[in-house]
């Protein structure tokens, strides 16, 4: 790498040194190793399910807890909606309503997302807004082809003359289409989590780890929704920002693996992924932590429903806790006798999925303790998961790590080597698909909050590929924040329903039962 001094001011400039930058450039040129996976996790493999009486009891416990507890509500909330969008953008790059009609368009481009969009146009939460714009722009819209009118509709709503939803961060766009307003998913978060997540003194703490250029746009949403939420609830909603570090970006390289650079000669750095949310995430002070994404949210008739299922996930740590918690106190007071051992083993494999290493029996007791303590002494994360349905993304799954042991992880797509049939297989056998729906534990049983950077798999990034200018890079991403980020923290994953899990990965989302008010009004 020929290094300038320009290049080393930038480096500088992010809070990255050049040794950490040739680190990252030896991670491209080495590769990261795809992870082994030995087996899905399954209902009798690693996957808990309750019977109603033990939510009901979970719940009270949570309940019976919670004046004595910090919690926060952590909603990752950085990402812009233009993917959101994209089947709207290649429709306006793509269709000219000047030369075929719209219907011989979605026909010959197979454009079934352009027809669900115009099919259920007007109960889109945002229907109304686009509207008045159009036809204060277009007073004879009405008079126009149909094509036209839907490219004249999606470009106003999308672009920077118009709405320019299309470089809105997805929590401020328009979700839900109330009688008295229109309710952004950022709104829905305090709705929902006014029901779980509320102190004896009537307040809620959230923290969005936002894009520093939307900061001003996301306080003057709260500002303009404050008096109504509280009142609605009867809650006083505490709320934070974070930015993802600049430290956490990681530089960019062309197929070569070396360092890419723009036009102008300057190095490309990139975001690290959610994975740098780690240390948003480390700077928290809180017995418990909520983890849910900003887009997925419901309508306020199911929100009780989700709440329920937030106090049985922290009723559950909180039973976990108190027994690892009496674990460690109990080793440090004095050495467990054969038939304690034999419990706590029982309680390791059967509550927290730990596999014990095969010669266990024959350690010494100095390092049947030692191991004891280090497989009890980290965070705990209470994952909820739901039944896979075909969704993108991570899911849970029995994995080899470096010693030889299998433990319980959250693995994405991006990781697996599919072309191996054997892990192909795997994959495909999946049975449950990971929402991102977690409740952590990070404080250890001396009430000390844990440095969760000392959890990280570093060896858990992957790299992708993208294109910038008509030319291939590849990019690194950090170990996902519920992926390698969490992977040495004590993970327990339970079923949770279907209904909790409503996320709006594309704009026809917002159609689906879960995010349509009139429906049920």
């Amino acid at each position: 790498m020929n290094i300038t001094d320009k290049d080393i001011k930038l480096i500088k400039s992010k809070g990255l040194t050049v040794d950490k930058v040739f680190s990252q450039i030896e991670t491209f040129k080495n590769e990261i190793p795809f992870v082994a996976l030995r087996s899905a996790a399954t209902h009798d493999n690693g996957i808990s399910v309750f019977s109603e009486h033990y939510q009901s009891e979970l719940a009270r416990l949570y309940d019976s807890r919670l004046a004595n507890l910090h919690t926060i509500k952590f909603v990752p909330a950085s990402g812009a909606a233009t993917r959101m969008f994209k089947d709207l953008f290649r429709f306006l790059d793509s269709y000219d309503y000047k030369k075929e009609s719209l219907n011989s368009y979605t026909n010959h481009e197979k454009a079934d997302a352009i027809r669900l969009f115009l099919i259920g146009l007007e109960k889109f939460p945002f229907y109304d807004l686009v509207m008045k714009k159009v036809k204060d722009a277009y007073p004879k819209f009405e008079s126009l082809s149909e094509g036209r009118q839907l490219y004249i509709f999606i470009d106003m709503m999308l672009k920077e003359k118009g709405l320019n939803f299309g470089s809105y961060p997805k929590g401020l766009l328009p979700f839900h289409d109330y009688t008295d307003s229109i309710a952004t998913s950022f709104e829905e978060h305090l709705f929902e989590a006014a029901g779980y997540n509320t102190n004896e003194n009537g307040d809620s703490e959230l923290h969005f780890t936002i894009s520093k250029e939307h900061l001003k746009d996301f306080k003057g949403e709260f500002e303009r929704i404050k008096k109504k939420v509280e009142e609605k609830t009867k809650t006083n909603f505490i709320i934070s920002y974070s930015f993802q570090k600049s430290e956490t970006d990681t530089i960019a390289v062309d197929e070569d693996n070396e360092p890419f650079r723009s036009g102008d000669g300057t190095l490309l750095f990139r975001p690290g992924g959610h994975g740098a949310l780690i240390e948003n995430l480390d700077d928290l002070d809180a017995d418990i932590v909520y983890i849910k994404n900003i887009d997925n949210v419901v309508v306020r008739k199911y929100q009780d429903e989700v709440s329920s299922y937030k106090k049985v996930l922290a009723g559950k740590l909180i039973e976990i806790q108190d027994e690892v918690f009496r674990i460690l106190n109990a080793i440090d007071l004095k050495n467990p006798t054969e038939a304690e051992l034999k419990d706590i083993k029982k309680f390791l494999v059967q509550q927290l999925n730990v596999r014990l290493p095969i010669d266990f029996d024959k350690f010494s007791e100095k390092y049947k303790l030692q191991f004891l303590r280090e497989s009890l002494n980290r965070p705990i994360r209470i994952c909820g998961m739901v039944i896979n349905e075909g969704e993108p993304g991570g899911g849970p799954f029995w994995i080899k790590n470096e010693n030889g042991r299998l433990i319980l992880q959250i693995i994405e797509t991006p990781q697996i080597n599919l072309k191996d049939p054997r892990q192909s297989d795997i994959l495909n056998s999946a049975t449950h698909f990971n929402p991102v729906d977690l409740v952590c534990g990070v404080r250890d049983y001396k009430g000390n909050k844990f440095n969760l950077l000392h959890f990280v798999d570093p060896e858990a990034g992957f790299i992708t590929r993208k294109t910038m200018n008509g030319k291939t890079l590849k990019a690194l991403e950090l170990p996902g924040l519920w992926n390698g980020a969490m992977s040495n923290w004590i993970s327990v994953f339970v079923e949770v329903p279907l209904t909790t899990f409503n996320p709006v990965k594309t704009v026809n989302d917002l159609l689906k039962s879960a995010h349509q008010v009139k429906l049920f009004s």
